[in-house]
């Protein structure tokens, strides 16, 4: 427990994390014995154990997601890292006032006994202790429907569904070793109601020899894209998505490796890869292919996973390449 009033001075200078609209990201490493409760107020209440210390994550504030929209921003939960103590204590309004009081009198005869003391102490033991209450039974059995790398899901009392779901997503490209800093099991937290993202992927051929795919992302029937990127494809906005596309058993060794990641490209959420050598690296063509990618919003992250194209087939490429120019997407092009 924290050593109660030490932290008044600082009361105007705490702020939430928050973080760009996705199946938000909550660890980047990781970790053990994750827990998921629910309470009567809309919030969640996130568990786990992170270098040997437990850590518990309070959130709320957002559902689904929006499309994607000049000058607006998607939604994002606000996170409290301290299981409540912010929200509840360093950002409270009541608390704010009494540390006003606070120092008004702080030095005077008899202060520490005056009420003002004792109502900030009370509020500041809630606070502490906030991620202890509350959060029993408010976890239903999950009845939505399935989902990819699912750690945990539930129904919540208002009828909307949670999900922890955990997977390596900066493994890197084109089968390489992974290492400490990009072999996390990142956990991912999402809130919704109704259908999940809808992620599309077709095979076909590229240059009549390498295997290529295809696809869309939407979601409500909408395209999920974002309006800038850097050079090398990372978002620069709240409503980017990038996919990760994993090849099995492939040149780059036995199993799932990672070949790439890209983006679904602006105005249409339609994304096309060719599995092809790059510069100091075979061809990743694998017998299998899965494609995951983060939902738009607070949406969960969804998974796709087929056989490969197999042998050239001229027919069969030739009725490709017409669903390809039917994307009216001048970035993917038949070939």
């Amino acid at each position: 427990m924290r050593r109660l009033l030490l932290t008044l001075p600082v009361l105007a200078a705490a702020i939430f994390v928050t973080s760009a609209g996705a199946s938000q990201i909550i660890s980047t490493s990781t970790v053990s014995g994750i827990t998921l409760q629910l309470n009567k107020k809309g919030e969640a209440l996130l568990s786990y154990r992170a270098g040997g210390k437990p850590v518990h994550v309070l959130v709320w504030g957002a559902v689904n997601a929006v499309p994607t929209k000049p000058g607006a921003k998607q939604v994002a939960f606000q996170l409290d890292y301290s299981g409540g103590y912010q929200k509840y204590f360093l950002h409270n309004a009541a608390a704010q006032a009494l540390a006003r009081q606070y120092h008004k009198i702080k030095g005077t005869p008899g202060y520490l006994t005056s009420p003002v003391v004792k109502k900030l102490q009370a509020l500041q033991q809630r606070a502490d202790n906030y991620w202890k209450t509350g959060f029993h039974g408010g976890c239903g059995a999950y009845s939505g429907p399935a989902l990819a790398w699912k750690v945990i899901a539930c129904k919540a009392p208002d009828g909307s569904y949670w999900a922890v779901q955990s997977w390596q997503r900066k493994l890197p490209n084109y089968g390489l070793p992974a290492n400490a800093s990009n072999n996390a099991w990142e956990v991912h937290l999402s809130h919704w109601t109704g259908a999940l993202p809808v992620l599309t992927v077709n095979t076909d051929w590229s240059w009549h020899q390498w295997n290529h795919l295809y696809g869309t992302f939407t979601y409500n029937g909408v395209p999920v894209y974002g309006l800038a990127s850097t050079s090398v494809g990372q978002p620069l906005d709240s409503f980017g998505r990038n996919l990760y596309l994993d090849t099995f058993d492939s040149a780059y060794g036995t199993g799932w490796k990672r070949e790439n990641s890209f983006l679904t490209h602006k105005g249409d959420g339609v994304f096309c890869y060719s599995v092809n050598p790059h510069p100091g690296h075979p061809a990743g063509t694998g017998t299998e292919y899965r494609a995951t990618i983060m939902g738009p919003g607070v949406t969960p992250d969804v998974e796709w996973q087929g056989p490969a194209p197999g042998q050239y087939d001229k027919a069969t490429d030739a009725q490709r390449n017409l669903a390809i120019s039917g994307l009216h997407d001048t970035l993917c092009r038949p070939n």
